[in-house]
């Protein structure tokens, strides 16, 4: 795919949406990351379903540590893999007030280093929390760059660097959000709907539905 369809991809999804947002409920970076870590193989609904409940008891790391992961569990085990995102959310949470006064680090190196967030979840709470262009690929985003011809490429970690080194730099603050949304609601899994896609004419995948 050459630049110029690319730019005209991201021109018509932020005509759509110019300011596309996390569907995951926060209110801050901490809250942010708590949700980042809970949605792995899981729903966004279903993780702010539970988190709407957990907040009001416990969003910072000191209250976090203070409810333990068996006080943590109740609120989290409709959520896949709750148990063990439940000890990776208290550690961190010791880890934020150990390390970081309490605070989520806006860096890439710190994030990493704390249970349950890799570089993905780091991705989301760089660009989301502190508003860096950075570019998470989940399997929304992979899918699209993938079918679409945006980006193809064998891994996530593939994904992610074509897309920032062919992502025109006015859209990359704002391209992950574009994809998982486009990926989540139009160009899904299963059946894609390219009838109602706005990027049917642009998108190089050869089984378009109807």
């Amino acid at each position: 795919m050459n630049a110029d369809r690319r730019r005209r991809i991201f021109e018509r999804l932020r005509g759509r949406d110019p300011e596309p947002k996390s569907e995951l409920a926060h209110a801050t970076p901490y809250e942010l990351l708590v949700a980042v870590v809970l949605s792995a193989q899981a729903t966004d609904k279903s993780v702010n379903k539970a988190t709407a409940q957990l907040f009001p008891v416990a969003n910072t790391p000191a209250a976090m540590v203070r409810l333990g992961v068996e006080g943590l569990i109740p609120f989290v085990q409709t959520i896949g893999l709750y148990r063990n995102k439940a000890k990776n959310v208290v550690a961190l949470s010791e880890i934020l007030l150990r390390e970081h006064g309490g605070a989520v680090p806006a860096d890439r190196e710190a994030l990493e280093r704390l249970p349950g967030v890799g570089r993905k979840t780091a991705n989301v709470v760089l660009n989301v929390a502190f508003g860096q262009p950075t570019i998470a690929v989940d399997t929304h985003v992979f899918r699209v760059a993938n079918r679409t011809g945006l980006a193809p490429g064998k891994d996530p970690d593939e994904v992610e660097r074509r897309l920032v080194r062919f992502v025109p730099e006015e859209f990359r603050l704002h391209a992950h959000h574009w994809l998982i949304l486009h990926g989540r609601y139009t160009c899904v899994a299963r059946r894609p709907k390219c009838g109602d896609c706005c990027l049917r004419d642009l998108c190089e995948y050869r089984d378009k539905t109807a």
